[in-house]
């Protein structure tokens, strides 16, 4: 036959390919065509590549993978510029195993460490926040204040109220006196003031007469005290705070006792106070006992004023030492043992307490003021013929303008007894 080679057949024609174009019998090749436009091409979108002649094409089950076009590739961000297949720096950072990955640890562990910092914040905050509320709530209120018009400054009228058959105290005087009267006054401008108001003073108490100050308390409580504070003194009290003696001795022992001084020895039957002469270590008992006692004390009541402001003046330093400030154990023994014996105004609560606190060292410091009234006599004799202390009518009121308007020099003590 022509065109026909004798002893030679024709390759075989493999099955046709979807996708590929039949093997042309008279080139060997497979011809270069273009795949219908109704379908995609099913190798990437690039041509067949050439088939040498001889070589059958295999069948395949699945799609064939084109060949990656090789072009000059662009550095990735953060790469080292010789192209793809380098991790990242998100991927070096979580030791190789991807950007992603990385970012989602750093992540986790910049919310760990955020979750940490508000739990301690709150930790923080919650436990001076959680002291004051449950220090509030420990004191007690009392309608005190007049609701007289306010002078310039603030003023606490403090008293220490002797109720008979507590707190250490056992004599045969029956109610409730109040043996401490104390007005602390911090003005607009110039040092802050505490003055000691002895007890016997004689003063004119509003719709009862003249008496003993003390005895104020004991027509009409803490209301007709603050009046005749006010009235004396011509400061409109701002916050009434009443401490029973208990509490002093509770206080003394939760600061672990406070330094007092006293320059003569004494044994005094009434207060139970045995001192020798010197500096020592006072506990709570003791320090209650060194603040009442009087019978034994040259100046009575002058000197006993000024036994009082000392204790409290070491509590002070003791309470501002950081091993009792910062010691929670120690706030809530403090606390504990010195609210439970406070009464205040309706109006004032444990932030003014703070507040006086701090007043209160400051007056007690090289920048406070210190004394009593001018004291004429203490031998006045009341018309009901009892012994009291008489203030000097020629210096009171410029004593107590002074007082208000701050003018007195910081570190001075004032008032007192005649040429002192």
């Amino acid at each position: 036959m022509s065109g026909e080679r004798r002893g030679t057949n024709p390759p075989p024609v493999p099955p046709r390919r979807s996708g590929l174009p039949a093997r042309s019998e008279s080139a060997g090749q497979v011809p270069r065509s273009i795949p219908p436009r109704s379908a995609p091409p099913s190798n990437g979108g690039q041509p067949p590549q050439a088939i040498p002649p001889g070589r059958p094409v295999r069948a395949s089950a699945g799609p064939v993978r084109p060949t990656p076009v090789r072009s000059a590739p662009r550095p990735a961000a953060g790469g080292n510029g010789r192209g793809g297949g380098y991790p990242q720096q998100g991927a070096l950072a979580s030791g190789g195993r991807g950007g992603r990955g990385g970012s989602t640890i750093r992540i986790r562990k910049g919310r760990v460490a955020g979750v940490i910092a508000v739990l301690v914040l709150l930790a923080v905050l919650a436990w001076p926040i959680g002291l004051l509320i449950w220090a509030n709530g420990k004191i007690q209120h009392v309608e005190a204040l007049s609701g007289a018009d306010n002078t310039p400054g603030t003023t606490y009228l403090l008293a220490g109220s002797d109720a008979r058959g507590s707190g250490g105290i056992d004599d045969s005087t029956s109610g409730a006196r109040t043996d401490t009267i104390m007005l602390l006054h911090k003005p607009r401008s110039g040092p802050v003031a505490l003055i000691s108001i002895p007890r016997d003073v004689y003063a004119e108490i509003p719709d009862v007469g003249g008496d003993k100050i003390n005895a104020a308390y004991s027509y009409g409580g803490a209301p007709l005290l603050v009046k005749t504070v006010e009235q004396l003194s011509g400061l409109t009290v701002d916050h009434y705070v009443e401490v029973g003696f208990g509490g002093v001795s509770g206080v003394v022992d939760a600061v672990g006792g406070v330094r007092l001084c006293l320059d003569y020895d004494v044994h005094d039957v009434k207060s139970k106070l045995k001192w020798e002469k010197g500096c020592h270590m006072a506990d709570g008992k003791t320090a209650l006992a060194f603040s009442r006692m009087r019978y034994s004390d040259p100046t009575g009541d002058i000197g006993r004023a000024q036994r009082q402001q000392q204790v409290i003046a070491q509590i002070g330093k003791k309470v501002a030492d950081p091993g009792v400030l910062l010691n929670p154990a120690s706030q809530v023994g403090l606390a504990d043992a010195g609210l439970a014996a406070v009464v205040t105004d309706t109006d004032t609560g444990i932030i003014d307490v703070a507040m006086l606190g701090l007043a209160f060292r400051s007056a007690n410091g090289d920048d406070g003021v210190t004394g009593t009234p001018p004291i004429a006599t203490i031998n006045y004799r009341t018309p009901a013929g009892a012994s009291a202390v008489l203030l000097d009518e020629n210096q009171t009121g410029e004593f107590w303008a002074k007082i208000r308007d701050g003018e007195y020099p910081a570190g001075e003590k004032i008032g007192g007894m005649p040429g002192s």
